[in-house]
């Protein structure tokens, strides 16, 4: 795997754990104030696996267009598109069918979606905590 790579694969980790951190923090205290706890937690965990599979489908595509389309910069824009469409509408698909159900509340599932900004916002902070760690070693 080359150096860039390498870099690429440890940001989606330290993404990823940030959208985990995220889901915890939400869980921990978002639960205390919902009615039903079960409905809330369901609906939170569905929208963190959807902003980890977000995140997981961005760093795939990305790899997979520019090991196919590199020099081609318009052939770049174009796939680059049709993955950023395909990822929304599946998370819109998935979003409709938790709101069409009534076991799971829609907004705990958003909250859930959102992971994806916040671990973005938290990959400098678990980038420092990770590198650390080595370091150490």
């Amino acid at each position: 795997m080359t150096g860039t790579k390498k870099r690429i694969r440890e940001t989606l980790l330290e993404l990823l754990i940030g959208i985990v951190f995220y889901g915890v923090l939400c869980e921990l205290i978002g639960v205390w104030f919902v009615k039903d706890a079960l409905r809330y937690s369901a609906g939170l965990w569905i929208g963190i696996l959807l902003a980890c599979f977000s995140g997981i489908h961005m760093d795939w595509s990305l790899n997979r267009n520019f090991d196919r389309n590199g020099a081609d910069e318009r052939a770049v824009q174009a796939y680059a598109i049709r993955s950023n469409l395909i990822r929304y509408a599946i998370i819109l698909i998935a979003f409709l069918v938790v709101c069409l159900t009534d076991f799971i509340y829609p907004l705990a599932a958003f909250l859930g979606i959102m992971g994806l900004k916040a671990g973005a916002y938290l990959q400098p902070l678990t980038h420092k905590l990770l590198n650390r760690k080595k370091q150490r070693r």
